[in-house]
């Protein structure tokens, strides 16, 4: 498996578990838990949003990796 093809992986399994989260937060009634799950949407997102970045940078320097 290439690196591309790891990070790729990665940022799906991300974005899956900010879904999740995102279905938590609406469903909780707990204020503190709605926050907490909240502040973990935002840091999953700037992680999805920096390993996107990456691998636009892998795809450029690497054309091979593009669109696998």
């Amino acid at each position: 498996m290439t690196v591309a093809s790891q990070v790729k992986q990665t940022l799906a399994s991300l974005k899956g578990a900010r879904g999740t989260l995102r279905v938590y937060s609406t469903q909780t009634r707990d204020q503190a838990a709605r926050s907490m799950y909240t502040d973990a949407i935002e840091v999953t997102s700037s992680i999805i949003d920096d390993l996107a970045s990456r691998l636009q940078n892998l795809e450029y320097e690497e054309p091979q990796y593009k669109g696998n």
